[in-house]
């Protein structure tokens, strides 16, 4: 099933945002699915079109102990399962050059993490796959640094590419969000600017080795980057963060999803 990616995420007749939301990483089927199916019902009421997210596999773990996937075959299978059960586009990030094609026949967007934006030879693999690539801004770089990363993947072939803000590094245990970055990278890349407004309020570095969050200011910063004119809005979520196995400290419950749609498309309209 190929879905023409350009064209979907800016379908919404009204003009709305678009969103990339699901599990920080894919847990189960039963799991994936019922999120999947979820999301779907409220986005498609609300005229938001939905990319279902989840990693495959966690590589960037602050311990060895930490849950990392189910196996990465399994785990791709299961995205190819939601794309194609419920006719959406899904998206999952990669680490090394050689996953790229691995991973592009089960996906519609590949997702280059933070940390990993510069690496040349990771950003060429995922264009030459002919997969959208999400690229998000490294916490360490200036927003319209990021041009320098899409000019990799559109010189490689690939028009197909949008960047995501995840927050910029404060001190050891901080992020900051710099509202700033939307219309700067808009400017500078000249493709769809995402805002990331899960992973923004991480507060990496843990002395317990276990990264924690601040997910009662989700909705702040959310309702800021709809504002600032964000083309689109990442998320993770899951029915019980407090049971995620990863990221719980930093996802927005589901059953708090509706309510925070229904305020970002307000203000999405009020702009016009």
């Amino acid at each position: 099933m190929d879905i023409d990616i350009k064209n979907y995420l800016s379908s919404s007749a009204n003009g709305n945002f678009f969103l990339l939301a699901g599990p920080c990483v894919i847990e189960g089927e039963d799991m994936a699915l019922d999120l999947a199916e979820q999301l779907l019902n409220i986005t498609s009421r609300l005229d938001i079109p939905f990319v279902f997210k989840g990693s495959y596999r966690k590589a960037n773990r602050s311990r060895l102990d930490s849950f990392t996937g189910i196996g990465d075959e399994k785990a791709l299978r299961i995205l190819d399962r939601v794309r194609r059960d419920f006719g959406i586009p899904v998206v999952t990030d990669i680490h090394e050059a050689h996953e790229a094609e691995m991973a592009a026949p089960y996906v519609d967007i590949l997702q280059i993490p933070a940390f990993l934006c510069r690496q040349t030879e990771l950003l060429v693999a995922a264009a030459a796959t002919g997969r959208m690539v999400n690229i998000k801004k490294g916490q360490f770089l200036a927003p319209e640094a990021m041009r320098f990363a899409v000019e990799k993947v559109r010189a490689s072939g690939n028009d197909k590419v949008s960047v995501t803000d995840r927050g910029t590094s404060f001190g050891y245990h901080d992020l900051i969000v710099d509202m700033r970055a939307i219309p700067m990278m808009k400017q500078a890349c000249d493709c769809p600017v995402i805002t990331d407004i899960t992973h923004s309020l991480q507060q990496p570095n843990s002395a317990s080795g276990v990264t924690g969050g601040m997910p009662e200011m989700i909705s702040t910063i959310a309702r800021a980057a709809v504002a600032a004119g964000a083309d689109g809005i990442f998320m993770e979520t899951h029915r019980d963060p407090s049971k995620a196995k990863s990221d719980g400290a930093n996802m927005l419950p589901l059953a708090d999803v509706d309510d925070l749609l229904q305020r970002l498309s307000a203000i999405r309209f009020a702009l016009g």
